[in-house]
C-alpha cells in the first residue's frame, strides 16, 4: 500500500506525516478500509538513524504531539539522539479514523444484502451490535499489525517499540507475533499480566487503591471528611458538572485515578479545597475525572485492554471489595464502573454497546511460549507502586523475557516517562543496548 505523505518542519526537526488505508478486519480485508496515521519526527542529521515507534497509552488516545519550547513530549529530545521517532495514532484515536458518532463506516463493512436506505453509513446510525463488532477490531492485536504496515511503508526492516502503559500491552502482543521485526523494546508501567483473567488484575489494583487512598489521607487528614462530605452531596445530586448534569458517587470516586500519577494528590487536594457551588470546582471537577466524552474509546474498551482472553463481563464493578462499598472514601483508579455509561450524556449512546463487549469473548492476545523464545533485547520500568499494572503480574511477565532488563523504582509513579521522561528515556536506553547495568 502507498501512504500518502507531507512534510513539515519545526526548528531543528523535520515532521514527515504519513496515511496509510488498513482494512479495518483483517479476518476480512474485502469489508473496507480505515485510516491509520503516523508521524515521523526527525532530528537535523539524523535521517540514517534507525526508527522507534511511541505506543500511546490509553486505550483510546492519540500519540502527542511534539513541540519544542518546552521539549514535549519529556522524553523525545532523549530518544531522537538515537532514533528517529514515529508517533503513531492508534487506530480509533486522532488522525487516523476516530471512534465518534459521526465516525464513517468503511464501504463493506455492513452485508451486500442490506438495502442502501438502510444500511448505516456512519457508527452513529449503526445498531449497538455493529457498532461492538467494529469496535472489536480496534484491539492490540490489530494496532500490532498497523505498526507493521507502517515499518514496511517507511522501508524498515526492523524498529524499536517504546510502550507507555497500554502501549506496553501492545509491545507484547508484538514480541509474540512479529518479534523477527523488532531491534529493541522499552516499556514504561506496560508490563501487563500474561495468561491471568482481567477479575486478578482488578482485584489486585482496588487493593492497590485502597492503600494509596489511605496513604493520601495521612497526608491530607482534613480531606477525609471533606470528601465524605462531597459523597454525601453526589447522593443528593448536588455535585455538578458545568453543564448541570450530577455526578454519581461512583463516579466521583474515580477521582482516585489522580493518586496514581507523580503531582495528583496535590491536584485533588486543590480540587477539594474549592467550594463544590462554585463554576471554579464544576471546570477543574470536570477535567479531573478520567472517562468523558472526547475519548469515548477510552471508557467503552477500557476493560478490554487488560484482558487476555475470556469475557471482562464490567469486571471493575464486580470485584470491588465490600470494604469500599462500605467506605465511600476509598477512591478508585481507573475502575470503570457501568452505571457510568447512563450518568454521562457524552458516553450514554454507548452504553449498550459497552455492555456487549463486556460480554465478549476476547482472543488471548500473548503467546507465552514466544515470549520465552524471544530475543529482542529491552528495558522496562516497573514502578513498584504502580495503581493501573501491579507490580506482582508485571514480575512474572518480565521473567518470561530472558533479553528483558526490569528497572524495578518507586521513584515514579505510572507517568513516569511523563514526569521524568528524558532520565527515564537514558536509563532504558543504557539498560536494553548494555552501555548501563541494574
Amino acid at each position: 500500500m502507498t501512504p500518502r505523505e507531507s512534510v513539515q518542519t519545526l526548528p531543528g526537526l523535520t515532521l514527515r506525516d504519513l496515511t496509510l488505508d488498513v482494512p479495518l478486519d483483517r479476518s476480512d480485508p474485502a469489508r473496507g478500509t480505515i485510516e491509520v496515521f503516523a508521524r515521523v519526527v526527525t532530528a537535523r542529521g539524523g535521517e540514517e538513524r534507525p526508527y522507534l515507534v511511541f505506543l500511546q497509552g490509553g486505550p483510546g488516545s492519540e500519540a502527542p504531539r511534539p513541540t519544542l519550547d518546552p521539549v514535549s513530549p519529556p522524553w523525545l529530545e532523549r530518544a531522537l539522539a538515537d532514533y528517529q521517532v514515529v508517533m503513531l495514532d492508534q487506530r480509533g484515536t486522532g488522525r487516523s479514523t476516530p471512534v465518534g458518532l459521526d465516525t464513517p463506516l468503511p464501504e463493506a463493512f455492513t452485508p451486500g444484502d442490506v438495502a442502501r436506505a438502510g444500511s448505516p453509513r456512519t457508527l452513529g446510525e449503526a445498531s449497538a451490535a455493529q457498532r461492538a463488532e467494529y469496535l472489536t477490531h480496534l484491539r492490540a492485536d490489530e494496532i500490532v499489525e498497523d505498526c507493521e504496515a507502517v515499518r514496511e511503508a517507511l522501508g524498515a526492516e526492523r524498529w524499536s517499540t517504546l510502550g507507555q502503559s497500554f502501549g506496553g500491552f501492545c509491545t507484547l502482543r508484538y514480541l509474540s507475533v512479529h518479534a523477527d521485526s523488532l531491534r529493541e523494546t522499552y516499556l514504561t508501567g506496560g508490563l501487563s499480566a500474561v495468561g491471568r483473567h482481567v477479575d486478578d488484575v482488578y482485584a489486585a489494583t482496588w487493593e492497590i487503591m485502597i492503600a494509596k487512598s489511605e496513604g493520601y489521607y495521612r497526608r491530607f487528614p482534613g480531606d477525609r471528611e471533606r470528601m465524605r462530605e462531597l459523597m454525601a452531596r453526589a447522593r443528593d445530586g448536588e455535585i455538578l458538572l458545568p453543564t448541570g448534569d450530577p455526578v454519581s458517587v461512583d463516579r466521583l470516586r474515580t477521582l482516585g485515578h489522580r493518586l496514581g500519577a507523580s503531582g495528583g494528590p496535590e491536584q485533588l487536594h486543590y480540587l477539594l479545597e474549592l467550594d463544590h457551588r462554585g463554576p471554579a470546582f464544576r471546570h477543574d471537577l470536570a477535567a479531573a475525572l478520567p472517562f468523558a466524552g472526547r475519548n469515548p474509546l477510552y471508557a467503552v474498551f477500557h476493560e478490554s485492554s487488560y484482558a487476555d482472553g475470556g469475557v471482562t463481563n464490567w469486571s471493575a464493578d464486580r470485584t470491588m471489595p465490600e470494604r469500599v462499598h462500605e467506605d465511600v472514601t476509598l477512591l478508585g483508579g481507573e475502575h470503570l464502573h457501568r452505571s457510568l455509561f447512563r450518568e454521562d450524556p457524552e458516553l450514554r449512546p454507548w452504553a449498550e454497546t459497552a455492555d456487549l463487549l463486556a460480554q465478549h469473548e476476547w482472543n488471548t492476545l500473548y503467546d507465552a511460549d514466544a515470549l520465552r523464545a524471544s530475543d529482542v533485547p529491552g528495558a522496562a520500568a516497573v514502578y513498584a507502586v504502580d495503581a493501573y499494572v501491579p507490580l506482582e503480574f508485571s514480575l512474572e511477565t518480565a521473567a518470561l523475557l530472558p533479553r528483558l532488563h526490569p528497572w524495578i523504582t518507586s521513584q515514579y509513579e505510572h507517568n513516569g516517562l511523563r514526569a521524568d521522561g528524558a532520565h527515564v528515556m537514558d536509563r532504558l536506553i543504557g539498560l536494553a543496548t548494555g552501555r548501563l547495568a541494574l
